[in-house]
């Protein structure tokens, strides 16, 4: 287990490193004179104790002693122990002598060395909320001996250009100061964080404990037991490691408590070292800000992009939302409700479909199986069992209708579409109007393609849109046909295209051109009852309806950008429907563009805090293997992977299916084996898996892993020489 949020350089000891003071000799300060200026640092004397109120000022001690001190004088359970300040830090590094007020202090606090300490760092630039600095410092531990005291001092000192020399910030000049604590002995220790470090919910507190200190556990010397508490210290998880031990109860509320009164003393979660000391007392040995985001406490169903990532793989702003996420959001609750396969009062307090800063996600809560043991009530409440067969025997109903069904409303789709002209031949009433009529033709195809797709075998062969789209443009591409001419006249290009209100669409520059034997025809062959090809057919429409709506709204950002309304043709992206079909009915109707700053890609699994923030979870049905056989190579992330690479990725952009010939495997965090791009893997075959949550932070770029497509194992391999 590794604890995040705790960055370490590796050409500089950890600040908890165990360096024993005998093998201190002949290392003393620096004395070098050659420094860049010096920030400004507080005038005051040579060293302060903890319980001094000047110990609170980080100019005078450093940020990591200035802690401690308000910790103190807040009555936290604060080791005692007195800081040689910046002052003094600054005459020792110019190469003079300890002040006898530094010896001083030290004959108290070691009771005349009869008491080892430790000597840390406490630099004005460590322990902050944007970078903790964490291990670029020096620390010594079980400091004895006034020699040994001086030479500790003088390593803890000379740490400071060390650390600027692994860093692109410090210059090696920054303010010090030196924290000198007794050698607490302790029975256990570790680390708590205030939040949880990697997914940053505030509802969860995460403790990491080693016996004895917790020196070997920042270090990375062993792993420790790690623990995932609510805010009262009631455990919730707990994942046992090398060195960890089992903590009590009493001792986890302790912890709890501990937590929420460093938080209340600096104004927010906190990074906290502790220990309990021989006495089992528990001690405060460290707090500084925890460097991760905060991201509220989540609520609400299980939410995730695998279901929509491949239509949508592109963030869409507030125009794209309007026109095409809510015809999506109201198909999917038709046919979650024509199928019978969610209950009604889900159904109702479902978002089924959100957008997260241009992001969109689906309810997975709804759309996964569900693989848990059902409770007692559960057992004995007939009404979900009931519903499972009322689905079995609606969805038996619909395989023998929807066929004829769904080759219906392709052809309605296609006639609305023949019928559209030209949107230069339209005024700007007529193309709001238009608009406004495909928002119902698309939900109504995507209800359809939702339906058929539940009737899909994900592992019968069919022909691809994309697998046409790539055919098609590949041969006019080498016959030297204009892109705008291979859409106009086969527009099952559009496949590869993700969809945007723009110019014109983005088509992939590099496409292989097929082999005679792989290289499809211009429509998909096969039984025309098929659910795959039929699922197919009204995946294009869905694309084709999307692209109409793409040219009226871009052709009308066109025409306010020329009468001067908006900025720029693409100003239009940031309208809302309403406000576009405003701005055309009153001319003098201002219009003020809100364009949404695309986030960070979503997690594959989250749920949305109550500050509308992400916040990752785990579970889920796991990895699924898309076929392709197996495969073996380097990890690569991006879109333009070597030979031999495999590519994981978060989604399955139909744009990447370009790059397919060149992979030795392809893993994806979210999607599905029905997806486009999956099915041109398995069909060219590439080993791929799908659903593999977490595959980007797993397998780093330059792992070499083994993809097994059959059954959705990958597994990191040890690299021969």
């Amino acid at each position: 287990m590794t604890i995040t949020g705790r960055k370490r350089c590796p050409a500089v000891r950890c600040a908890s490193a165990r360096i024993p003071w005998d093998t201190l000799a002949g290392v003393h300060p620096p004395t070098s004179t050659d420094r860049p200026a010096a920030p400004r640092r507080a005038e005051g004397p040579p060293v302060v104790d903890l319980a001094d109120e000047r110990a609170a000022d980080q100019r005078l001690t450093g940020a990591k002693a200035a802690a401690l001190a308000t910790a103190a004088g807040a009555g936290l359970p604060v080791v005692p122990g007195f800081v040689v300040t910046t002052t003094a830090v600054e005459e020792i590094a110019a190469g003079g002598d300890l002040p006898t007020a530094v010896l001083d202090a030290w004959h108290g606090l070691s009771d005349d060395d009869a008491q080892a300490l430790v000597v840390r760092s406490s630099s004005t630039v460590e322990d902050l909320g944007d970078s903790s600095m964490a291990g670029r410092f020096e620390s010594v531990v079980g400091v004895r001996g006034s020699s040994g005291f001086r030479r500790a001092v003088g390593l803890v000192i000379a740490s400071r250009e060390q650390a600027a020399a692994g860093s692109d910030t410090l210059t090696g000049s920054e303010p010090l100061a030196v924290l000198v604590q007794p050698l607490l002995s302790a029975r256990c220790g570790g680390v708590l964080f205030g939040i949880d470090p990697v997914s940053g919910r505030e509802d969860r507190l995460v403790v990491a404990v080693v016996e004895g200190g917790p020196d070997r556990l920042v270090s990375g010397e062993v792993d420790g037991s790690r623990y995932e508490l609510d805010a009262s210290g009631r455990q919730v998880g707990l994942t046992r490691g090398e060195g960890g031990i089992r903590l009590s109860r009493r001792r986890l509320r302790q912890l709890a408590e501990l937590a929420a009164r460093t938080a209340e003393v600096f104004g927010g979660p906190q990074d906290v070292e502790w220990a309990y000391d021989g006495d089992g007392r528990l001690r405060l040995l460290q707090s500084r800000p925890v460097t991760a985001e905060p991201r509220g406490r989540p609520r609400g169903p299980v939410l995730g992009p695998g279901p929509v990532a491949e239509t949508f793989p592109l963030p869409l702003q507030p125009l794209e939302e309007d026109l095409w996420i809510d015809p999506l959001r109201t198909a999917l609750r038709r046919a979650l409700s024509l199928a019978g396969t969610a209950a009604p009062a889900d159904l109702d307090t479902s978002p089924l479909v959100t957008v997260l800063d241009g992001w969109p996600a689906v309810d997975l809560d709804l759309l996964e199986p569900q693989h848990r043991h059902p409770r007692v009530r559960e057992r004995l409440d007939p009404r979900p069992r009931l519903r499972r067969l009322y689905a079995s025997w609606r969805v038996g109903r619909l395989r023998s209708a929807l066929p004829t069904l769904a080759r219906d409303v392709v052809g309605a789709a296609d006639t609305a579409l023949a019928g559209v002209p030209a949107a230069a031949d339209l005024d700007d009433r007529q193309l709001v109007a238009l608009l406004h009529r495909l928002r119902p033709a698309l939900t109504s195809v995507h209800a359809h393609e939702l339906l058929v797709g539940l009737l899909v075998d994900p592992e019968a062969p069919r022909t691809t849109g994309t697998g046409t789209a790539l055919g098609v443009l590949a041969r006019a591409r080498r016959a030297g046909v204009p892109d705008a001419e291979t859409l106009a006249g086969s527009p099952v290009v559009l496949a590869l295209a993700p969809p945007q209100v723009r110019g014109a669409p983005d088509l992939p520059a590099d496409v292989p051109f097929p082999s005679d034997g792989d290289a499809p025809g211009d429509g998909p062959p096969g039984d025309p009852d098929d659910p795959g090809l039929l699922r197919e057919a009204l995946r294009l429409r869905v694309r084709w309806l999307q692209e109409a709506g793409a040219r009226a709204a871009w052709t009308l950002g066109e025409r306010l950008a020329a009468a001067g309304r908006l900025a720029r043709p693409d100003d239009v992206r940031g309208l809302g429907l309403d406000q576009l079909t405003a701005a055309v009915e009153d001319p003098g109707a201002p219009l003020v563009p809100r364009p949404v700053e695309p986030g960070e890609p979503l997690p594959a699994r989250f749920r949305v805090s109550d500050t509308g923030r992400p916040v990752p979870v785990g579970g889920g049905a796991g990895a699924s293997g898309a076929g392709g056989g197996t495969g073996t190579g380097p990890v690569h992330h991006g879109d333009d992977p070597p030979e031999g690479a495999v590519l994981v990725v978060r989604t399955l952009d139909p744009a990447l299916a370009s790059v397919l010939p060149r992979l030795a495997g392809l893993v994806a965090e979210t999607g599905s084996v029905l997806a486009h791009l999956a099915i041109l893997a398995r069909e060219a075959g590439v080993p791929t898996v799908v659903g593999f949550t977490g595959a980007l932070e797993r397998f780093p770029p330059g792992t070499v892993v083994r993809v097994d497509g059959a059954t959705g194992e990958v597994e990191e391999q040890e690299e021969t020489s």
